[in-house]
């Protein structure tokens, strides 16, 4: 036993200087020794991670103060351009949304309405409706021309709806500031049912945290989202807010119509090929408005032209002849040419067509807009100048408006769009709240059911006679199939303007959609009692 003891005492003694040794061979700490690779990359990743330019889990808000002469009046304004936290069912924030909101002062809040506006894509932030319809300050477009580059047209929007409404302006998760928190990937959000939640939840967020809860309520989206917005509708209204008004800027609530097989879509866009074609001077034995021409595609669409389709090509060749040469009267372009398409003209071909003779191509977010394509030989323009015309001047003007005039900074981009981030895929399917699984959106039926629910709700459908990417007379069809009772189709209105998608950027556009929702806003601030 002593023997063991010693032994065991000397493999101590000799251990120590190997100790030691290892302790000043890593600099006098433990662990192994690290090559100056290691620390370099170490290094580099504190320092990536101090730099990050993420979104938080904690709100941010900066609020400035500014006045406007709008309407025959001085108004003082609060903008606050801030994010929005959502959280799941569980309780952990899930994305931040950013938004922009503008108070006017002096205004008791219960009482004063709020709006909710968004813009569509999907994948498009909120800056379209913010810098050119409804905010204090607009880029100045007017004729449908490219928009120079900096120095911008810009200035004070004396068409601003802040005389009737306070607005809050919310950009989706992906574009514009928003952004997905933490591990919860971007692809939560991207896809019909996902999105309406993550804007329901911000909407309800944004009640809660400034006390909006008895403010008269609206929404309003443009484009897809008008989709968005009969879905959002009914989520708050199943969560317990009820909406005094919904208002669809240029609407596509149903994209099922626009399977392959189905002649509803060539129906729809008629109309708009023929106010197109009114507007372009291509129309023989013009009519002196483009309300009049309409009606008369309108009229041949539902007519004539739904029954000449519906046979397929069980239609006679002299009913074949005869439509192709009734559609040419209306539309512009040739019989031959139409009889060539089966008297079914796709919209990228007839932009094409229209004014080949003069080598321009014309838009699709708006067809007054003309382009130039390197040959006019091709079957399909080469680009929408109707976008690529104000696009610069409306995010030119936004980053420095909202760094310089609204002092809210970040490291962030403000992303033009959340397309080809990774993971966007849009899960195009949807549950309504009637009826099984749809795997193309029609949310027309969620607007339907809330409307039903809610019969003190009202809906305002806005529509550009020149917008080919969401057709006029679709909304009509959409809407029509809603199948209100009678005392419900009253509170849904439609009006009209010589304008495209985005028909806010005609002034004459702008000014007549400040009279229709001055009034719409009138008769519906006090829940239903007139």
């Amino acid at each position: 036993m002593r023997h063991l003891l010693t032994a065991a005492c000397a493999a101590a003694i000799l251990a120590v200087p190997m100790v030691s040794m290892a302790q000043e061979a890593s600099g006098g700490g433990s662990g192994p020794v690290r090559s100056a690779s290691d620390r370099l990359r170490n290094a580099n990743a504190e320092q990536v991670e101090r730099n990050w330019a993420r979104a938080t889990p904690e709100e941010k808000e900066v609020t400035t103060s500014h006045s406007i002469t709008a309407h025959g009046r001085a108004m003082r304004y609060k903008a606050t351009a801030g994010t929005l936290t959502i959280r799941d069912d569980a309780g952990m924030p899930t994305a931040s949304l950013f938004y922009v909101a503008y108070t006017l002062d002096g205004q008791p809040v219960g009482r004063r309405p709020v709006t909710y506006l968004y813009n569509g894509g999907p994948g498009s932030p909120t800056v379209w409706l913010h810098m050119g319809a409804f905010g204090p300050v607009r880029v100045l477009t007017d004729d449908p021309v490219v928009e120079r580059p900096a120095p911008f047209n810009v200035g004070p929007n004396d068409m601003t709806l802040l005389d009737k409404t306070d607005l809050v302006f919310i950009d989706m998760v992906g574009a514009g500031y928003s952004r997905p928190l933490a591990e919860t990937p971007g692809s939560t959000f991207w896809g019909v049912d996902q999105d309406a939640d993550a804007f329901t939840r911000a909407i309800m967020r944004y009640t809660t945290k400034f006390n909006r809860w008895s403010s008269p309520k609206y929404v309003l989206g443009e484009s897809y989202g008008t989709l968005r917005t009969g879905a959002v509708a009914h989520q708050l209204e199943s969560r317990g807010m009820s909406l005094n008004g919904v208002i669809l800027l240029s609407s596509i609530m149903n994209y099922g119509v626009r399977q392959p097989g189905y002649a509803q879509n060539f129906i729809t866009l008629l109309p708009t090929y023929a106010a197109t074609a009114w507007y372009h001077n291509k129309v023989p034995n013009r009519p002196a408005t483009v309300e009049a021409h309409v009606q008369r595609a309108r009229d041949f669409a539902m007519g004539p032209y739904a029954a000449a389709l519906a046979k397929g090509h069980m239609i006679s060749d002299a009913e074949r002849a005869q439509i192709a040469r009734q559609m040419s009267e209306l539309i512009g372009v040739s019989p031959t040419f139409i009889d060539n398409a089966n008297l079914r003209v796709e919209l990228s071909p007839f932009r094409k067509e229209l004014l080949r003779d003069r080598r321009e191509t014309i838009g699709r977010l708006d067809t007054r807009y003309l382009g130039m394509d390197a040959d006019a030989v091709g079957g399909e323009p080469e680009e929408d100048p109707s976008s690529s015309a104000i696009t610069g001047a409306y995010f030119g003007v936004f980053n420095d408006y909202i760094a310089n005039t609204l002092n809210f900074r970040t490291d962030m981009d403000y992303r033009q769009s959340a397309r080809g981030l990774p993971g966007f895929n849009w899960n195009w399917s949807h549950r309504p709240p009637v009826g099984g699984m749809q795997t193309t959106p029609n949310t027309a039926v969620d607007l339907a059911t809330t409307m039903r629910r809610n019969p003190h709700l009202k809906v305002l459908a806005l529509n550009g006679y020149y917008d080919a990417a969401t057709p006029f007379f679709s909304t009509e069809f959409d809407l029509a199939q809603m199948m209100l009772e009678p005392r419900l189709r009253q509170n849904l209105e439609f009006t009209y303007y010589e304008g495209g998608h985005m028909m806010y950027t005609s002034r004459k556009a702008l000014e007549e959609l400040h009279v229709d929702l001055a009034k719409f806003y009138d008769e519906t601030q006090n829940g239903g009692v007139r």
